[in-house]
């Protein structure tokens, strides 16, 4: 093996171990290390397959190490044996004896001879006893639950809420890597050009069958593209597309997106637009705001202002009955994005999220005095949680009778999904490959 891919797997064990210690978030630690390693190419790749496998699968690798534990470890020594045993199950390509080559090379600069010894001798059973059968565990939830590595609480919760099969669909789905989706803005261009465009530059796209606007990435990173830089495109997921299809946009429209950060929504608000009206866009952090400007400009989207402010004092700025329409695209718990960030489930807790739905509530509250009579609130989440979505919904609607349940106006693929209540949708990850999203629809008497 080359001395960059050794350089891989520490960088993949830096990682993971700082995800751990810090629980900080894996997409913004190993983006640093790519950077800081100088890392290119196909080992990017491999780099960022190890880190999300290990983090996405961490109870599934735990149960297999367990009946080759005989001692506690150092955290660093079961990371790496975690790593090893993902590779080892999970990546076809690698032949084990390189897998354990690696491994034992590692322990050999990090610890001491014994460590040594211990990471080959269980790697190397493993390889010779084979791994312990899921079926041994018998409570269907238990099962489950490390089957798809995730936690017991959030798989008894999902099956209150959902029932089994629909909880199993979701869990399973959410070891797949999300295909990367992007949003043509159509004020500069067509997707039919957009996808000439890019597979010029050798891009593999495809167009999307949810989303009129939409195209889906068989092959490459668009965000390296010349059409991204160029501002043709946009990357958002197809689910959180759908969000500004709810608000019903048309010309000379005052829009507030509350909770705007990062700045898809806001873009796609303001291309519906085509130039005319206004879209303030409000978020807590500067830094945050900032990239929403950066992206506006990127866009050529001259209707977008943007404030760094909390959307909850959005009365004391603007005035009562200003806008035709507001997003609430409320803080949640992030339950429907596993795909993209595995890290959050083993450190969301129950409390982390009824805490929330209370600061769902007192934005929607702020922002209801805002709405014109007639005019549409959204509010919207990238969550599965009933707590969360349905039950803000019926809280605010008894809160505020001034509005009504509005039926959600969205492309006829995303109504397919819906219930019996139309101005709500929840969408699942196994829907169509999105993300778990929640939208729901209120209009102001």
């Amino acid at each position: 093996m080359n001395k960059q891919r050794k350089n891989v797997r520490e960088a993949a064990l830096e990682v993971l171990e700082a995800i751990d210690k810090h629980q900080s978030y894996s997409n913004l630690l190993l983006n640093q290390v790519i950077k800081k390693q100088k890392i290119t190419g196909p080992d990017t790749g491999l780099l960022t397959e190890i880190v999300y496998g290990t983090i996405q699968r961490k109870m599934t690798l735990d149960f297999y190490l367990q009946p080759f534990l005989k001692k506690k470890l150092d955290d660093w020594v079961r990371i790496l044996l975690r790593m090893s045993v993902y590779q080892m199950v999970y990546l076809d390509k690698i032949p084990d004896r390189a897998i354990i080559f690696e491994s034992v090379e590692i322990a050999k600069k990090r610890g001491h001879k014994g460590i040594t010894g211990l990471v080959n001798g269980i790697l190397r059973s493993i390889q010779r006893q084979g791994l312990p059968s899921l079926e041994t565990i018998n409570d269907p939830l238990e099962r489950l639950a490390i089957e798809t590595s995730h936690p017991h609480w959030l798989i008894q919760r999902w099956v209150e809420q959902f029932g089994f099969d629909t909880t199993k669909a979701m869990c399973e789905e959410n070891l797949i890597a999300p295909m990367q989706s992007a949003r043509v803005n159509r004020m500069k261009t067509t997707r039919e050009e957009v996808v000439k465009m890019l597979e010029e530059e050798g891009y593999s796209v495809q167009l999307s069958q949810i989303i009129p606007e939409a195209i889906k990435v068989i092959k490459g990173n668009l965000v390296n593209s010349d059409v991204y830089q160029k501002g043709y495109i946009s990357i958002q997921d197809e689910s959180s597309m759908a969000v500004a299809h709810a608000l019903e946009i048309a010309p000379n429209m005052k829009v507030l997106d509350a909770c705007a950060a990062p700045g898809g929504k806001t873009g796609h608000i303001a291309e519906l637009l085509n130039g005319t009206g206004e879209v303030e866009a409000l978020d807590l952090h500067q830094h945050k705001v900032n990239l929403i400007s950066e992206n506006a400009e990127r866009l050529s989207l001259p209707n977008i202002n943007v404030k760094a402010m909390d959307s909850r004092q959005a009365g004391e700025i603007y005035e009562q009955e200003y806008f035709d329409r507001i997003l609430i695209d409320a803080p949640c718990s992030g339950l429907g994005v596993l795909r993209r960030k595995p890290d959050i489930k083993y450190t969301k807790t129950m409390n982390d999220v009824l805490s929330l739905a209370t600061v769902q509530q007192t934005i929607l509250d702020a922002a209801a005095p805002l709405v014109k009579k007639n005019g549409l609130l959204v509010y919207s989440t990238c969550t599965v949680d009933k707590d969360e979505n349905n039950q803000t919904v019926e809280n605010f609607l008894n809160r505020h009778p001034e509005f009504e349940p509005y039926p959600l106006q969205l492309p006829n693929s995303l109504l397919a999904l819906q219930g019996i209540n139309k101005h709500i949708l929840q969408i699942f990850p196994q829907d169509f490959g999105g993300d778990g999203f929640f939208i729901s629809c209120f209009q102001k008497k």
